[in-house]
């Protein structure tokens, strides 16, 4: 109940002598809002006179309510981040206690090279804590890190030799080798990475100003039969499609998937689709089974194939697919992975671009997400692939008319795959590998960015690393392997430019290689070596600006643009680790890790739920509780070996205590713009070692 001043003696002046403005209080947790309230008073009566002369004035009371609300409003906000920062500290106390690392997550693994690389960073972190140490107690000495006021000629180290000590002595020698053993060669690496920084930073502007050219003109990629009628015609304008679905352990999204692409729009009689099971899992490759046995009872031709070895992966198995007796009969093939959903016209929307066009060998359609919005992990992911798709492969198939096919969503011309060489099991980019021979070989490729195929993005750090791993450790293996292939091709010569210094090189090499280098490296070094500089603007103007070409085909995503930032510098080390992997054809280099899905339906999932019972076709997105019986009924094995887990990431736990360590060391030198870097990357770095970001595995 309200309080008794806000009774009649508040709302009017008659027993008072301000006449306080009466409001309304909406209390609606955890929020409130007020409003004023016109008085009923009759402007020429006295009380309206002396409401008039007097001003509307507030109440005292009034005004003690209202801050009290606020501050109640104000203390919600510092409780609820009170909450958010305890339970940060429960969960990393979590990961500490259980003492799981990412050297046990791949058991069986090699990890010969990652355990090289964890000491190497670790042996830097402890001399950093070494030379901070030394540089505070010099600090406190009073011999100063810099002394512009010297003269001409006379150094630091010219200053401590008159001091009495061995300490001094030994100072004044660190000194002597950081000035002219160190300083040179670290400048020289740095402007070295700046340099690479500055290119990489002028590819990414042309590739933004490229889309920019492309929005404004309206150019598209548009198909010779343009009228639909045309295209419904007749049976002949329906060429013979085969889908193919490969799959490994994919108990989650096998079903919905299936489903969709049982559902395209295309004439049964026209369109096979094979589903190739490589799992090793038995009672996986059950229920897959039995939805493909559903399917063919419902009149769809599909077939299932099981590989019980897993030879080359998913080039092996899309290998031994193509050589079916029947792919003959067929002129394309379509590739879903089995977490894509295709709508129910992407054949129709995708098979016209063929159509007259026989240097097409690739149609790609664009990837969009039903789980970008699922956790922080996610909304990062989101914003790096579309600037992939919207501006990369926009530009690159606009003007180039070549990309990297993206493994899944794609057509490919039977003809283009077979005179290229076919599918290759010599790298675990087998999609970015069929790419390059096939453009070597002439053929065109059309990117169309208003074709969506919905999937999923990792929500968990480890399979996102993992994924990450793969995606760059594989180019620098096909780097190795097609180099001489790209010189001996009878492409033009800017075409073979554009494949060794544009696509491998400078997208694939230099960006990791800088990025790790000069913000993970260099950076720290300078702060201990401060004869060897960095500009403020390379640490924090160019990034910040890069950051916004990149978050600008995700608008919805600038509230995180910081977060990007760090997060696209902390994802360095692994890329970076991968990438040296693959150059070098170290073990690591050849690992095949299935990203895990978690099986969230789209909104088109659930429309298509709904829509099964006045649809006849539309059943396969239903729940088939025929085979979750039969899946009940099979026994469990090895539930304790699929467990998740969050891990602790012990390189990166070891750079974020190295930039912790550096941004401590650049207070002393009172580099601002530095500090504030080196302090949110090492924030940025621990949220990443304690696996912080992503799903959270209670």
């Amino acid at each position: 109940m309200a309080p008794s001043f806000w009774g009649r003696e508040a709302r009017v002046g008659g027993m008072g002598n301000g006449g306080g403005t009466p409001v309304v209080v909406k209390m609606e947790n955890p929020n409130w809002s007020i409003s004023e309230v016109e008085p009923d008073v009759d402007p020429g009566s006295p009380a309206g006179l002396a409401a008039g002369k007097a001003g509307r004035g507030k109440n005292a009371r009034q005004i003690t309510w209202v801050l009290l609300l606020k501050a109640h409003r104000a203390a919600g906000r510092l409780t609820g981040a009170a909450s958010a920062a305890l339970a940060v500290a429960a969960a990393a106390r979590r990961r500490v206690a259980a003492g799981r690392t990412d050297s046990d997550a791949a058991p069986g693994e090699s990890t010969a090279l990652r355990t090289r690389f964890y000491l190497l960073i670790r042996a830097f972190l402890l001399l950093s804590v070494l030379l901070l140490a030394v540089e505070v107690a010099a600090y406190f000495q009073g011999w100063h890190l810099q002394m512009p006021e010297l003269p001409a000629g006379f150094s630091a180290e010219d200053g401590l030799v008159a001091i009495d000590g061995l300490f001094a002595a030994a100072y004044a020698g660190w000194m002597r080798v950081r000035l002219q053993y160190l300083a040179p060669p670290l400048q020289f690496l740095t402007n070295s990475c700046v340099v690479l920084f500055m290119i990489q930073s002028v590819d990414r502007l042309v590739l933004c100003l490229g889309c920019l050219w492309i929005k404004l003109k309206g150019i598209k990629p548009v198909p010779l039969a343009a009228d639909k009628d045309d295209v419904e015609a007749g049976a002949e304008d329906f060429p013979m499609v085969l889908v193919q679905m490969p799959m490994c352990n994919e108990r989650e999204v096998y079903q919905q998937s299936i489903g969709a692409i049982c559902n395209l729009d295309w004439p049964r009689s026209n369109f096979l689709v094979q589903v190739l099971d490589d799992s090793d899992d038995a009672t996986t490759s059950a229920l897959i089974k039995e939805e493909v046995e559903k399917w063919q009872r419902e009149g769809v031709h599909i077939v299932y194939r099981h590989r019980v070895i897993r030879d080359g992966y998913k080039a092996g198995n899309l290998k031994s697919a193509m050589n079916c007796s029947y792919v003959k009969d067929y002129e394309y093939v379509v590739i879903f992975d089995a977490d894509f959903q295709p709508q129910a016209d992407f054949l129709k929307r995708a098979m016209p671009h063929f159509k007259g066009k026989d240097d097409v060998g690739l149609v790609q359609a664009r990837w969009s997400f039903v789980n970008n919005d699922e956790n922080l992990l996610t909304r990062l992911q989101n914003i790096n692939l579309c600037f992939h798709f919207e501006v990369e492969q926009q530009v690159n198939g606009t003007f180039l008319n070549f990309f990297g096919f993206n493994g899944t969503a794609g057509v490919w011309r039977i003809k283009a795959l077979e005179d290229s060489g076919g599918w290759m099991e010599r790298t675990t980019v087998e999609d970015m590998d069929i790419a390059v021979r096939a453009h070597l070989k002439g053929w065109k490729f059309l990117y169309l960015n208003d074709v969506e195929c919905q999937c999923e993005l990792p929500e968990s750090y480890e399979a996102y690393r993992k994924q990450q791993h793969r995606w760059h450790s594989g180019p620098m293996q096909l780097f190795r392997l097609c180099f001489v292939d790209i010189i001996k091709s009878k492409i033009g010569f800017w075409k073979k430019c554009n494949l060794i210094f544009l696509f491998f090189l400078l997208r694939k090499l230099i960006l990791p290689f800088y990025s790790f280098t000069l913000f993970c490296v260099i950076l720290p070094m300078t702060m201990f070596v401060p004869e060897a500089e960095l500009p403020a603007w390379v640490v924090c103007y160019i990034p910040v600006t890069m950051s916004i070409m990149s978050i600008l085909p995700a608008p919805k995503s600038f509230p995180f643009i910081v977060p990007y930032l760090l997060f696209e510098n902390t994802m360095s080390v692994t890329k970076f680790n991968a990438m040296v992997s693959g150059l070098f054809q170290l073990g690591s280099a050849y690992e095949w890790v299935v990203t895990k899905k978690s099986g969230r339906s789209s909104e088109g999932d659930l429309v298509a739920l709904v829509e099964k019972h006045s649809a006849p076709q539309r059943v396969g997105s239903a729940p088939n509780l025929d085979a979750l019986a039969k899946e009940e009924s099979l026994p469990k094995k090895d539930a304790k070996k699929k467990q998740k887990h969050n891990r602790i990431y012990r390189k990166e736990l070891a750079l974020s205590f190295l930039l912790l360590t550096a941004a401590a060391r650049s207070v002393l030198s009172a580099q601002g713009v530095h500090f504030y870097f080196l302090l949110f990357q090492g924030i940025s770095f621990l949220v990443m070692g304690l696996d912080l970001i992503g799903e959270q595995v209670e």
